[in-house]
């Protein structure tokens, strides 16, 4: 039943077998075993996908509550021993790394005995289709059959280097900003423009010489310290760097719009006890992280 529900949960008989670290033959072995038992089909399968027959569906609702009912039975003695079994968690690389992992390790103070797998990419994970446990969102949530709680705003900068600002100057308004090569994470700023509110409150969409493109936030820090460009970082990977004077804010009457932060779930009826527990632990530091923050400056 755990194979069969993480098969149809990742979409493909492979994408299961690398999630519980066995092989793929052994999965499909365990399908059709299943399938011979109950004597019915459960998934229909060619060379290019997959989906779920009626018996199937029903079959994949049943089994997800059975399987929680038990993980419910058998936590009688958390009480005494903090929450015990796996939790898979997607989140962004840079929220993921600044907001996330802190929070996590006070998650498990509290529960040594907590299997935490964290997947770090930038694309959005949806807990019930990509075979999470929680994901950690920034952005708009578009609709999906999952439960979005807000954690609050994460800010962004726009940055440039001490050295840079020597060199080329400070920009003196929006419009400038096309003068100076731009750092971007990739797909953040695809249009080549960044959005700006003015001091009216005022959103307005400013071009950009985008010079450097990368997957991860990292590089474009790097970018950003060596002089080679000015760029916008999410606070809580930069304010280290804004604190040593390494970086300088730009155009302080204007403010990049901020993320909003959200921690995805799923449907409380589909989620395990340890699910709800740790969706509910690290929603509480996660707030209380991103409102400290919001107050420095």
């Amino acid at each position: 039943m755990r194979i069969f529900i993480r098969v149809v949960e990742r979409g493909s008989m492979s994408a299961a077998a690398r999630d519980l670290g066995i092989g793929q033959p052994a999965v499909s072995e365990r399908i059709d075993k299943l399938e011979a038992h109950l004597g019915t089909r459960l998934l229909r399968r060619n060379t290019r996908n997959m989906s779920l027959t009626h018996s199937g569906n029903l079959f994949y609702e049943r089994s997800k509550a059975a399987i929680q009912a038990a993980e419910h039975a058998l936590s009688v003695n958390e009480e005494n021993q903090g929450l015990q079994g796996k939790i898979r968690i997607a989140a962004p690389y840079s929220a993921g790394e600044s907001l996330l992992m802190p929070a996590l390790l006070q998650l498990q103070n509290e529960h040594p005995g907590l299997q935490i797998d964290v997947i770090f990419n930038d694309r959005v994970i949806d807990p019930v289709t990509e075979g999470v446990d929680l994901s950690l969102r920034l952005g708009e949530v578009s609709e999906g059959f999952f439960v979005a709680r807000p954690l609050g705003s994460v800010r962004r900068v726009l940055l440039a280097s001490p050295a840079l600002l020597a060199r080329m100057g400070y920009p003196d308004s929006p419009d400038a900003l096309a003068g100076y090569p731009f750092a971007a994470v990739s797909g953040v700023f695809a249009s080549h423009r960044i959005p700006l509110i003015n001091a009216d409150a005022q959103l307005i969409n400013v071009p950009v010489d985008v010079k450097l493109q990368s997957t991860h936030w990292r590089s474009v820090l790097t970018w950003l310290l060596a002089g080679h460009a000015i760029g916008v970082l999410q606070f809580p990977v930069c304010k280290n760097e804004m604190e040593k004077g390494a970086l300088i804010p730009l155009l302080s009457h204007y403010t990049v719009p901020p993320f909003t932060a959200w921690l995805l779930h799923p449907p409380a009826g589909m989620m395990s006890y340890e699910t709800r527990i740790c969706a509910s632990l690290l929603e509480g530091y996660l707030k209380d992280s991103l409102l400290a923050l919001m107050c420095q400056k």
